[in-house]
C-alpha cells in the first residue's frame, strides 16, 4: 500500500520515466528489497498502481454529491461541477496519474498501456449510464450517443490537465472544464445556468 500510495504521488509529480525505483522506495519508506519482494519490476508496480489508481478515485466519486439528483442530467452536470471543484492547488494534486502514465508508456509498454485504458474506461462507464438515461428522458439524441459523450469528457479533462500542467496555471483546466460544462448543457437544449466565477 505504501509503495502504491508512494507512485500515486511521485508520478503525478514528476512523470513515469523520471520516477526512478530509488526515489519511489523512498518516499514509501520501504528498501528495494522491500520493492521487489511485492513488484518484480517498475512496469509491475505501474499497472498495480493504475488499478489502486481506479479503486480509491472510484471510492471518491461514488461518494460524490450529484448522485443526489433525481434528474439524471443535473446528475451529469453535476459531475463536471465535481470535477472542476477537485482543480485547485498544484497540478501534480488534481492531475490523473493514468493520463499522465500513458502519454508516456502507451507504445512502450502495453501492460501500462492497458492498465490505464481500463481505468479511464472505466469510470467514463459510470458516467456513460447517466448520459444514456438524460438522454431517454429530455428526448434528446444525434449522430453522437452516451458512450463517445462519456469518453469525450475524459478527452477535455484529460487535455485540461495537459494545460495546467503546460501552463502551470489551474485555471486553464478550470476555463477548458467549464466549456465542457457549456457544451453538455447545449446538447440538451438547456442553458448552462451554472458558470464559474473570476
Amino acid at each position: 500500500m505504501r509503495l502504491l500510495d508512494a507512485a500515486l504521488s511521485v508520478v503525478r509529480a514528476k512523470g513515469y520515466a523520471a520516477a526512478s525505483v530509488e526515489e519511489l522506495c523512498q518516499a514509501a519508506g520501504v528498501t528495494k528489497g522491500a520493492f521487489f519482494h511485492h513488484f518484480r519490476s517498475k512496469d509491475a508496480l505501474a499497472v498495480a498502481a493504475a488499478e489502486y489508481w481506479s479503486e480509491t478515485t472510484g471510492a471518491l466519486f461514488a461518494d460524490a454529491p450529484y448522485h443526489a439528483h433525481d434528474d439524471p442530467l443535473a446528475r451529469v452536470l453535476g459531475y463536471v461541477d465535481f470535477r472542476l471543484e477537485l482543480i485547485r492547488g498544484a497540478p501534480e494534486k488534481f492531475t490523473c496519474l493514468v493520463g499522465t502514465m500513458v502519454q508516456e508508456v502507451f507504445q512502450t509498454s502495453p501492460a501500462i498501456r492497458a492498465a490505464c485504458e481500463a481505468s479511464i474506461t472505466g469510470h467514463a462507464a459510470h458516467l456513460e449510464a447517466d448520459i444514456a438515461e438524460a438522454m431517454r428522458r429530455h428526448r434528446v439524441s444525434g449522430t453522437w450517443n452516451a458512450k463517445s459523450l462519456a469518453l469525450h469528457t475524459q478527452a477535455v479533462l484529460q487535455g485540461a490537465f495537459i494545460l495546467a500542467k503546460a501552463t502551470g496555471d489551474p485555471d486553464a483546466a478550470r476555463d477548458s472544464v467549464g466549456h465542457l460544462r457549456r457544451y453538455i448543457a447545449q446538447l440538451f437544449n438547456r442553458p448552462a445556468t451554472k458558470e464559474r466565477s473570476t
